[in-house]
C-alpha cells in the first residue's frame, strides 16, 4: 500500500506520550518517503472540531492510560470527532510503570470503530504522571530504541499490503473490558481521587499562567490561577511544568495512593510491541 503521509496524532499532558508517538511516526515516514504531520488533541480547542483522515494516511495514534484504560473523559472525543475514513493506524498506549491493564486493546477497538485498520501497535512506558520516581526518565533511550523498531517494522508491514488488513492487530487485553483500576488503602477500602484537585503555593505563584494554558481539560481559572473550578484528571502538567513549583496536591488518599506505587511498582516495565 502507498501511505502519503504518516501523522502522529497524541494526548499528552507531560509529553511522554508525544515524544513515543512523534518517534514512531517520524521514523515510519522517513522509511515509507511519506509526509509527516502533527495533531496533538491534548488542548481543549483541539476537541472541539471533527478530525478526518483518508485511506492514503497512516495514524500514530497516542493515548495515555489512567487507571488501566483510557482515559473516560476523552472517550467522547475518540468515538464521536475522530474519523478514519479507511486510514491504517497505529494504536500507541503509555502507562507509568504500573501495566496497561486494557488501555491499549480499547484504543485498539476505539479505531477501528472510528473507520481505521489497525496495523502493528505498542505499550510504552513513561513517568507516572503522580511520581517523579515511577517510571523516572522515561521513556529512556532503550524505549526510544524500541519506538525506533516499531516504526520500522510498521513501514515493512504497510510495503507488504497490497489491500488493508482484514482483522485488527493483535494485543494484549481483556475482552469484555475490565472496571477502571481502583486504588485502596492497606485495608483494602477503595481510595477516591476523582475529585482531588491540585492547591497552589501563592507565596511561590507568579500567576504566570502556565498552568491554565497547559492543563488539557481548561479547568485552571486564567484570571486567579489558585482555583480550579473545572474538572481535574490528575495529568500533573500543572504540577510538573510550573517554572516555580508552586502547584501540588496534598490529599491525604492521592498521596497514599501515590506511595504505594512507587513501592509496589518500583521494578522497570517493559515496553510490549505487537506486530
Amino acid at each position: 500500500m502507498v501511505v502519503k503521509t504518516v501523522w502522529a496524532v497524541y494526548f499528552s499532558g507531560t509529553g511522554t506520550t508525544e515524544k513515543v508517538v512523534t518517534c514512531v511516526a517520524k521514523t515510519t515516514a522517513a522509511i515509507l518517503g511519506a509526509e509527516f504531520r502533527a495533531y496533538s488533541y491534548s488542548p481543549p480547542q483541539s476537541r472541539t472540531e471533527e478530525l478526518h483522515f483518508t485511506p492514503d494516511d497512516l495514524v500514530v495514534f497516542g493515548a495515555p492510560v489512567y487507571a488501566g484504560r483510557v482515559p473516560n473523559l476523552l472517550l467522547p472525543y475518540l468515538k464521536e470527532k475522530v474519523k478514519g475514513h479507511g486510514a491504517l493506524a497505529v494504536p500507541i498506549s503509555l502507562f507509568g510503570n504500573r501495566n496497561f491493564d486494557d488501555g491499549l486493546i480499547e484504543l485498539r477497538n476505539i479505531l477501528e470503530e472510528d473507520g481505521f485498520h489497525t496495523v502493528t501497535a505498542g505499550a510504552f512506558v513513561g513517568e507516572h504522571s503522580f511520581s517523579t520516581i515511577l517510571g523516572a526518565g522515561r521513556p529512556d533511550s532503550d524505549d526510544m530504541d524500541l519506538a525506533e523498531a516499531l516504526g520500522l517494522e510498521t513501514a515493512k508491514k504497510v510495503r507488504g499490503l497490497t489491500q488493508p488488513p482484514a482483522a485488527p492487530v493483535s494485543v494484549a487485553g481483556c475482552e469484555p473490558l475490565r472496571p477502571y483500576y481502583t486504588p485502596r488503602d492497606r485495608h483494602g477500602n477503595p481510595i477516591n481521587i476523582l475529585k482531588v484537585k491540585p492547591n497552589t503555593d501563592t507565596e511561590k505563584c507568579t500567576q504566570c499562567g502556565l498552568c491554565a494554558e497547559l492543563c488539557p481539560m481548561g479547568s485552571i481559572s486564567r484570571e486567579d490561577v489558585s482555583q480550579v473550578p473545572g474538572v481535574c484528571i490528575k495529568c500533573c502538567a500543572c504540577v510538573k511544568k510550573c517554572p516555580e513549583g508552586a502547584k501540588y496536591y496534598d490529599d491525604e488518599g492521592y498521596l497514599y495512593h501515590q506511595h504505594e506505587l512507587e513501592e509496589v511498582y518500583a521494578r522497570r516495565a517493559d515496553v510490549e510491541l505487537f506486530l
